[in-house]
């Protein structure tokens, strides 16, 4: 049931991609939504992710929310990234942040966050319970970058 479950949430949110960045593409911002373009690693052409950019202690973080995420394999291969929000783009660099120190972001994000975020983790099988400190404790099965001016 749980697979089934988080089967249907990715299909929701595939549609829901499809319709940010429509709006993204001809300008029209909202949110921390932006456009991710990264090469594909096997392919080398450019593949296009809506994604939030957030804010975190500090830095401006990128957060993998589902299993085996293209957007994650493609921006380890990657050198650089673009980020596209509205109208404007810029080159980044995405810094994958070490295991042992992505727990603080993790909880952070969940902390400060609507409490639906915390259970798109479980809902996703990327975390076994939605609290700050189960996200965080699920740091080795997340990805979270970095982004950084090139």
């Amino acid at each position: 049931m749980a697979q089934q479950e988080a089967q249907s949430y990715r299909r929701r949110v595939n549609r829901i991609n499809k319709m940010i960045t429509g709006l993204q593409r001809i300008g029209i911002a909202f949110g921390p939504m932006y456009l991710l373009t990264v090469p594909g690693r096997r392919s080398g052409e450019p593949r296009t992710f809506p994604l939030a950019v957030l804010s975190l202690s500090g830095g401006r973080y990128l957060i993998q929310a589902f299993p085996k995420a293209a957007w994650v394999a493609n921006a380890r291969a990657a050198d650089t990234a673009v980020l596209t929000r509205g109208r404007r783009s810029r080159t980044v660099r995405l810094v994958e942040v070490p295991v042992e120190e992505r727990p603080p972001l993790l909880h952070e994000v969940v902390r400060t966050s609507p409490p639906s975020v915390g259970r798109r983790y479980v809902t996703t099988g990327l975390a076994e319970s939605p609290t700050p400190d189960g996200v965080a404790a699920a740091a080795e099965r997340i990805a979270v970058f970095r982004v950084e001016p090139v």
